[in-house]
């Protein structure tokens, strides 16, 4: 005999959570690394309770380690004319507004859009 469960679980609809999570980025101004581990540990806990929290979890982090990377390029670009400094002017003012901005899309419940982001996850 075999016994089948349809008992589905209900996501809960959080907007303030995904809000602050979207926020929660701009801790890299403070602390130099929250701005990565927050986003993440909230996503990797929420992501199976809260309505939308993987969507925007994993743009967070897509995120967050693309501007890591074009950071962490422009540093020899520096010397090169120095491009790297106009990359890393870029990745400031960058990751200071898209996360503002979608937190704005995350408390009217759209999805998150960040551009020039690799796709990571």
């Amino acid at each position: 005999m075999e016994i089948v469960s349809t008992s589905h679980t209900l996501k809960k609809t959080d907007n303030n959570l995904l809000v602050f999570t979207h926020l929660s980025q701009l801790l890299t101004y403070v602390t130099g690394f929250g701005g990565f581990i927050v986003p993440l540990i909230l996503w990797l806990v929420k992501k199976d309770e809260i309505e939308g929290m993987d969507e925007h979890g994993k743009s967070i982090v897509n995120f967050q380690i693309t501007m890591f990377l074009i950071a962490l390029i422009s540093i020899p670009g520096i010397f090169l004319f120095g491009l790297g400094i106009l990359s890393l002017i870029y990745v400031g003012i960058v990751s200071l507004v898209i996360p503002i901005l979608n937190a704005v899309r995350a408390s009217r419940g759209e999805a998150p859009s960040y551009f020039s982001t690799i796709r990571f996850i």
